[in-house]
């Protein structure tokens, strides 16, 4: 059987401790998007193929607006983006990562319009 390709996607929080602090590693199936739970402030992300070649970074990736519970990170080239926003419909099936690194598939997703509250079906599986 060959072997799925894969991308390791390293988010970490360059404030905090003395030279910073890993909020999520994983090893993934190749996207161009990973929506990420609980975002810091501030992200650093490191992007590698399989092989451990960095395919693409995003240095000091602050956050954008307001303070929202979700986070968008997208390849563009060999740089990412952030952008902190709501899911919307077209964003279901995207993968999302916690903090520590566990990712799962957003399945459905709700807010309400003023944020004051929101609901959402992630779902998680794994193989071996």
């Amino acid at each position: 059987m060959p072997e799925q390709a894969m991308q390791t996607w390293e988010l970490w929080f360059p404030e905090a401790a003395a030279t910073g602090l890993l909020f999520a590693r994983a090893r993934i199936g190749p996207t161009v998007v990973l929506w990420v739970h609980a975002a810091p402030p501030t992200l650093a992300v490191t992007v590698r193929e399989g092989d451990e070649r960095v395919i693409a970074r995003g240095e000091g990736l602050q956050r954008t607006g307001t303070q929202l519970p979700m986070t968008c990170l997208a390849l563009q080239g060999g740089k990412v983006t952030r952008d902190d926003r709501w899911p919307a419909p077209d964003d279901l099936g995207s993968l999302v990562i916690l903090p520590g690194g566990e990712v799962g598939t957003l399945l459905a997703w709700w807010h309400a319009e003023d944020g004051s509250a929101w609901r959402w079906q992630v779902e998680f599986s794994n193989h071996r």
